[in-house]
C-alpha cells in the first residue's frame, strides 16, 4: 500500500491582508454611519429639552393652582437668580438654554421650587420677559406664546423641521409641543 504525500498542516488564522481589508470596510462603514449617529443624538437633545421646557411650564401652572399664589418661570443665571430680559447668559447666548427655574412669588419674595440648568447644545428662542401663571386657574399673564427649540450648531444631517420643535403657550397657562418651528404651519 502506497502512502500518499501529506500536506502540510495549516494554522487556520487569517492573513495580513485579510485583515486589513476587514478593518478597511469597517472604517468606511464608520465614517458613513457617523453622521446618522451624531444628528440622532442632537434630535434626542432636541426632543429632551423641549419635554423638560413643556414639563416645566406644566408644573409650574399646577403649582399656581395647588398654591394659589403666583408663579414664575424665567431664564436663570449660573446662581440660579432670574435674569433681565434680553440679559445674555455666562457664554453669551440670550436665549433660554442658560436654563430656568420655577419661583413661587409670595407677596414679593421669590422662593426656588425647581430648576433646570444650562443646555449649550439647544436654543431656545422666545420671549425674554419671564412667564408668570396666576390663581386661580393657572392663566399666563400675557399673550400667546411660543418658544422655537432647534440645535444651535445646524448641520446639512440636522437641516428640516424634525429637527426643531415649537412649544406654544395658550393664555390659558397649557402648552403644547409640535414638529417643526413656529413660524411653520403645524
Amino acid at each position: 500500500m502506497k502512502c500518499a504525500a501529506s500536506s502540510p498542516p495549516s494554522d487556520g488564522g487569517f492573513t495580513l491582508v485579510e485583515t486589513l481589508a476587514v478593518v478597511a470596510l469597517l472604517a468606511v462603514i464608520a465614517v458613513l454611519a457617523t453622521p446618522s449617529f451624531v444628528a440622532w443624538r442632537v434630535r434626542d437633545q432636541v426632543d429632551a429639552r423641549a419635554r423638560a421646557f413643556a414639563s416645566t411650564l406644566a408644573y409650574a401652572r399646577s403649582e399656581a393652582l395647588r398654591r394659589g399664589a403666583r408663579i414664575v418661570v424665567c431664564r436663570i443665571d449660573a446662581t440660579r437668580r432670574c435674569m433681565a430680559a434680553g440679559q445674555p447668559c455666562a457664554n453669551g447666548v440670550t436665549d433660554w438654554s442658560c436654563g430656568w427655574a420655577v419661583f413661587a412669588d409670595r407677596a414679593g419674595t421669590l422662593s426656588l421650587l425647581r430648576a433646570q440648568p444650562l443646555l449649550a447644545a439647544v436654543s431656545i428662542a422666545g420671549v425674554q420677559t419671564n412667564l408668570t401663571f396666576t390663581p386661580p386657574a393657572g392663566q399666563l399673564i400675557g399673550t400667546f406664546r411660543s418658544f422655537d427649540i432647534a440645535p444651535v450648531v445646524p448641520s446639512k444631517a440636522t437641516q428640516g423641521t424634525k429637527w426643531r420643535r415649537c412649544i406654544r403657550i395658550a393664555a390659558g397657562g397649557r402648552a403644547r409641543i409640535t414638529e417643526g418651528a413656529c413660524g411653520a404651519a403645524s
